[in-house]
């Protein structure tokens, strides 16, 4: 499938309700990735465009997406709870080739800016966009700002996502996993950062379905693209009901209240 086929499956009319649940690598147990299959199965009901899960993952379940709206895009980056000071370091364990035969349509990596190993991770990003692009296949940047040398700069109501989104861009990400800044007006602001889309991510879960939906309607209002959200929706009560939700919210432009009535939410 030419990349342009895949970019139009995974973000119909530049929009996407994507689901990562590769936090099983980085800390477990994890609510709602006990069983992995149910999970998967759940969001496949709810009509999600993408999982991202690591290549295991997207090996042993990628075929259960055959015939469906939802694909598989495999996370190449990794590190866990036990890593002490460089457990932000997201380190590559895997390649484009070795995603694509598993399973994958498309791959995603992270970078952690301001992170004591950043230019490391920026390489790695970089290497993984070049592989990508020689392959034809999507690349979603997982971009966050933590790390001891944040350096942002005056009067940024970005907290440097704006920046982060840039980077993203900049180095060849096809789609940018983003953070909600809190205001509409700020997070135009990190829209208009890259011309690619933007999604936003949801952060631990909460269980409270209106303000997951607001904040998503919300970022749309202001230029995103939808959403890249893990535990909001996988450690739900019900995963499928959360997703079904937010497709209508995403792709439907439905209201809050039409949602969470039409979902039993």
């Amino acid at each position: 499938m030419a990349k342009q086929d895949i970019m139009a499956k995974i973000l119909p009319a530049g929009k996407g309700v994507w689901v990562p649940i590769d936090h099983g690598v980085t800390d477990f147990p994890c609510q709602g990735l006990e069983d992995i299959e149910t999970t998967i199965l759940a969001l496949i009901a709810g009509e999600a465009d993408v999982i991202i899960a690591h290549k295991g993952v997207v090996d042993k379940f990628s075929h259960l997406c055959e015939g469906t709206k939802t694909s598989m895009l495999a996370h190449l980056s990794a590190s866990t709870r036990h890593g002490g000071k460089n457990h932000s370091n997201k380190v590559l364990v895997g390649d484009v080739d070795e995603a694509i035969m598993r399973g994958a349509v498309g791959v995603s990596c992270q970078v952690n800016i301001g992170s004591k190993k950043e230019a490391d991770m920026l390489q790695r990003m970089g290497h993984i966009t070049s592989e990508a692009f020689l392959n034809q296949v999507p690349v979603l940047g997982m971009l966050y700002v933590r790390g001891e040398n944040v350096n942002l700069m005056k009067d940024d109501p970005t907290k440097g996502y704006a920046h982060a989104a840039r980077i993203g861009f900049e180095l060849g990400c096809d789609a940018i996993k983003t953070v909600w800044t809190g205001d509409i007006a700020s997070f135009e602001k990190v829209c208009r950062a890259a011309p690619v889309p933007l999604l936003v991510a949801g952060g631990p879960a909460t269980g409270d379905s209106r303000q997951i939906l607001t904040m998503v309607k919300q970022s749309i209002e202001a230029g995103g693209a939808g959403v890249c959200m893990g535990r909001q929706i996988f450690a739900h009560p019900n995963a499928t009901a959360i997703t079904q939700a937010l497709v209508m919210i995403v792709h439907g432009n439905h209201t809050v209240d039409e949602a969470m009535e039409k979902c039993s939410l």
